[in-house]
């Protein structure tokens, strides 16, 4: 008769199990900060221009930032998947403290400028590499609660970020909106730092052939996003101008940092890109006009048309912690077909405030829908990315996920603006044209939805 020993069970792994609970707090840090920086700067830089008399170069305070994040994503993915995420984090980490720093003691514009530009390229580093981290260090069913744990971390911000910014601007100085960050960054970034240096043990290879030459893309999409941003702030024959060089170099040098069959909608990876830049575009159009809508049709106050985006941001929240617990759908394309519904009826049916008849709880609730779609799509589309990656390939196509959601939203907000200013002043006409464009972006979104799945391989 022979015994056997009973092998003990390993533990269940959660995303605070003991082996992940320093690598999620610190990941989940890192994002937070990289969204309270994005939206505290709104707050601040009006103070920011005016003490320091640089009012002409305010857009490029935006712009600038924007364009070397559109770099820092594509360099970022080259060089996770030659050399894994450490080394990437880490630059990133430094460059964003760095510019931090230099924007925070800043004694010109200028100088505030270069500042942001060299935070936006450390932002670019970081987001992707975050991206690459949870592909190597979380098992397949932890991904969709890191990215639900992700959006959180967007949405906290997003509710007191502005408010947090103002009070820092007012009893503070508007330096410390910049200089107060490093201090958790830095801490945050120690926090990954042992997981990464497991990950990262066994890669050192080269950069792919053809990565200097998507480098040289990437710089002419970012100056062409920077152009295309800055003419969105202009106005008539100028912005036109400008906002159609823009597109006609984002057209030309976009598609080389893109899977190919991305504008054709190709089954698999190129379908779940193309409908992350869908969604930002519908959700970002509908966003940016909500509160001069509701401000000049309705009559409310700035506080009450920020509380409706709250609402969209919560939902948005809501929606990502109910993907983050639902097991593997049927279907791949189950969750983002969901997402894009409710994108499409939530943003057409903000329309409904532009009828004077009717009250505005329509609209609120219509746009309670569309932060819950966006919740369901954008983590469900950052797990099929990597599901649909190999290993080699994660960087390269997290940094194509998020250079489309970031272009497409810089596209829909540079024409948004120059809809908005085509009449004497903005009114109903314009309001009804974005929402339109909104929802026919998420209807295009769920029509071509069930590409996601990739052709069976025979």
């Amino acid at each position: 008769m022979t015994s056997t020993t009973a092998v003990p069970a390993d533990p269940p792994v959660d995303l605070w199990s003991p082996r992940l609970r320093a690598m999620t707090v610190g990941s989940v840090a890192l994002v937070s900060l990289l969204a309270f920086e994005a939206l505290a700067v709104g707050t601040a830089m009006p103070t920011v221009a005016r003490s320091l008399d640089g009012l002409g170069l305010y857009a490029l305070a935006f712009g600038g930032p924007f364009a070397s994040g559109v770099v820092a994503m594509v360099a970022s993915g080259i060089w996770c998947d030659a050399r894994g995420p450490r080394q990437a984090m880490w630059h990133g980490v430094v460059w964003f403290v760095a510019g931090l720093v230099v924007a925070g003691a800043a004694t010109t514009m200028e100088v505030l400028v270069v500042g942001r530009v060299v935070q936006g390229f450390g932002s670019g580093l970081v987001s992707v590499a975050l991206y690459v981290v949870v592909g190597q260090a979380y098992p397949e069913q932890l991904r969709r609660r890191i990215f639900a744990a992700f959006a959180a971390a967007w949405v906290a911000p997003s509710l007191v970020g502005p408010a947090l910014a103002g009070l820092i601007v007012e009893h503070l100085g508007w330096r410390w909106v910049f200089l107060a960050v490093p201090a958790v960054a830095i801490p945050a970034a120690l926090l990954v730092q042992p997981g990464l240096r497991a990950l990262t043990a066994t890669v050192a290879t080269r950069p792919p052939a053809g990565a200097l030459a998507r480098i040289g893309w990437a710089c002419g999409a970012g100056a062409s996003a920077a152009l295309l941003h800055y003419g969105g702030q202009q106005r008539g024959v100028l912005a036109a101008g400008l906002i159609t060089a823009a597109l006609a170099g984002l057209l030309v040098c976009v598609p080389h940092l893109l899977p190919a069959g991305f504008l054709r909608a190709a089954r698999g990876l190129p379908t779940v890109i193309g409908l992350r830049a869908l969604a930002s575009a519908a959700f970002v159009a509908a966003e940016v006009v909500i509160p001069l809508m509701l401000s000049r049709e309705r009559g409310f106050s700035p506080t009450g048309a920020g509380l409706v985006l709250t609402v969209g941001a919560l939902s948005w929240s809501v929606g990502s912690w109910i993907q983050g617990r639902i097991g593997s759908p049927r279907s791949a394309a189950t969750l983002p077909r969901a997402g894009l519904a409710c994108i499409t009826i939530g943003t057409a049916g903000v329309a409904s405030a532009l009828v004077p008849g009717l009250p505005v709880l329509p609209a609120v609730l219509s746009w309670s829908v569309a932060g819950l779609g966006m919740g369901l799509l954008y983590p469900s589309l950052s797990v099929l990315t990597l599901e649909q990656s190999a290993p080699a390939e994660q960087g390269r196509n997290s940094s194509a996920l998020q250079l489309g959601d970031s272009l497409a939203a810089a596209t829909v907000l540079a024409l948004t603006g120059a809809v908005l200013a085509a009449g004497a002043s903005p009114g109903p006409a314009g309001y009804a044209t974005t929402l339109a464009v909104a929802a026919a972006c998420g209807l295009l979104g769920l029509v071509v939805a069930g590409r996601v799945v990739p052709r069976p391989t025979p």
